[in-house]
């Protein structure tokens, strides 16, 4: 056992542990113990991360726990998105009016329910086997059904229920594929189903494709891939908002590298061009079913979880692709999304507190009277739109010449004309919900308060813009480095 797997499993043990002591020790201590949990937690998955891609050409891969180039990547924005999410819920459970538990105990109940899904997401790419990656899936899935509908309010439980039962079904859908892999699969068992043995698969190729087919299915429910994506907006807009940065900037790529993974491990059985066809459909369908949502006026955290439909698209075409060129955007991608997601949920406690109406219309004119908070909302909107020269307008534009590299123009070509109808339709709402409008002004009293949440609002959105353009010269390094060879490679 190396050191870095013994990193690894203690990084996933500290979340636990602090959800542990949170739930043993007085109330008073609640919000200190989380914060400088979570602290330890983010440190711990900085320090992985810079390992596993430091040294990226050489995976670590224990009995359990594999650790590779875009593990590590993971591990680190997992890290980091969790690590804010903690640090912003105290201005959350300081607006909070209702919970699935008495007030006395919602803070507890709250903070044992993040540290236990934060520690399943950050499990999920550190996973060595199909199986425990399922499990760890499944896992993440009963923990942040309760944080979806942690307010307790009718539209909450619904949304909890929703997002509970559609992602259970495809992942028993996933299941289906993985008895017919396991049943193949040298050796036998669930035990056999290391990412380094399913190339293996001994069985008949159409039995290997159609358990492919199984898992991407049932796995593209808990993605938010299209078609079956339908929670999504309903989970992002009900879920408390430090909960929803962690559903849309951690769980969703995360389940996406398992996706991954597999796609790395049965192309060698079903052919390669296969194997990436399925990723490229799903992308395209992604994509193309997002454009009209983001062309309309939708509420604030509506119109993020549609950006998110777009982006797991777009991550998952450039995996489709899988040329230097491509993978290289992903790499990109996926950070940058993870920034700006997370600046973009976190805006919405003190933009609640200035303008409660948003939780259920468009936002319009906040840079009149919230020029912080406005700040904080253009640069998120500008990244995700893809707004030059944001890094995601880089690795969007990596990934279109990536497709042109792979020998897909057609679909290089499609992916471009989409890209640029959601470019307008989140341009838009950019310019609207930023602009400067007198008539959307709140009264006086209301731009003269102080707002929970305004202030750490404001320097995420300093630190976000830093780092967001540090990616864009990370951008235009990375495809010359055997980072991208890794990425290729896999856990292989």
């Amino acid at each position: 056992m190396t050191d870095r797997i013994l990193l690894a499993e203690v990084l996933v043990a500290a979340p636990l542990a602090v959800a542990v002591i949170v739930a043993c020790l007085p109330r008073r201590w609640t919000t200190a113990l989380a914060v400088g949990g979570a602290a330890v937690t983010g440190a711990l998955a900085v320090t992985v991360s810079g390992l596993a891609l430091a040294d990226a050409a050489h995976p670590r891969v224990g009995s359990w726990i594999a650790l590779d180039a875009a593990g590590g990547l993971l591990v680190g924005v997992i890290g980091l998105v969790g690590l804010v999410s903690v640090l912003i819920s105290p201005a959350y459970l300081a607006t909070a009016t209702s919970s699935l538990v008495a007030d006395g105990r919602r803070a507890t109940f709250y903070y044992v329910l993040v540290n236990v899904f934060w520690a399943a997401l950050l499990a999920v790419p550190l996973a060595g086997n199909l199986g425990t990656a399922w499990l760890l899936v499944e896992a993440t899935t009963a923990a942040s059904a309760l944080l979806v509908g942690f307010s307790g309010s009718a539209r909450a439980l619904e949304a909890g229920w929703k997002y509970l039962i559609l992602t259970s079904l495809g992942l028993g859908i996933a299941l289906l594929g993985i008895v017919l892999l396991a049943a193949g699969t040298p050796g036998g068992g669930l035990g056999a189903l290391t990412w380094r043995t399913l190339p293996t698969y001994a069985g008949d190729p159409s039995t290997a494709l159609v358990a492919y087919l199984l898992l991407l299915v049932g796995l593209a429910a808990k993605i938010g891939w299209a078609p079956v994506h339908n929670w999504l907006p309903d989970a992002h807009s009900q879920a408390p908002a430090p909960v929803s940065a962690l559903l849309s900037a951690a769980l969703l790529p995360a389940v996406l590298l398992v996706a991954w993974r597999c796609e790395q491990g049965l192309a060698p059985v079903i052919g390669q061009t296969t194997a990436r066809n399925v990723l490229i459909g799903f992308g395209l369908a992604s994509v193309a079913v997002a454009v009209p949502f983001l062309a309309r006026q939708l509420a604030w955290k509506r119109l993020l979880a549609y950006s998110s439909l777009e982006h797991m698209g777009v991550i998952a075409l450039g995996i489709g692709f899988g040329s230097p060129l491509a993978l290289a955007g992903v790499a990109v991608h996926l950070t940058a999304h993870a920034v700006a997601k997370t600046l973009g949920f976190v805006v919405v406690t003190p933009l609640l507190a200035h303008r409660p109406s948003a939780a259920r219309e468009a936002v319009t004119g906040i840079g009149g009277s919230r020029p912080v908070l406005a700040a904080g909302m253009g640069v998120c909107l500008g990244t995700l739109s893809g707004l030059p020269p944001s890094p995601i307008f880089v690795s969007e534009l990596l990934i279109i010449a990536g497709g042109f590299q792979a020998g897909r123009p057609w679909i290089a070509g499609a992916t471009a004309l989409l890209l640029a109808l959601a470019f307008l339709g989140l341009s838009r709402s950019l310019l609207e919900t930023t602009a400067w409008n007198t008539s959307a002004d709140a009264p006086e009293h209301e731009r003269t308060a102080a707002l929970p949440g305004l202030r750490a609002a404001g320097a995420l959105a300093a630190v976000s813009t830093v780092v967001l353009v540090a990616l864009v010269g990370v951008s235009a390094w990375l495809p010359a480095t055997d980072l991208v060879d890794a990425f290729l490679k896999g856990v292989s």
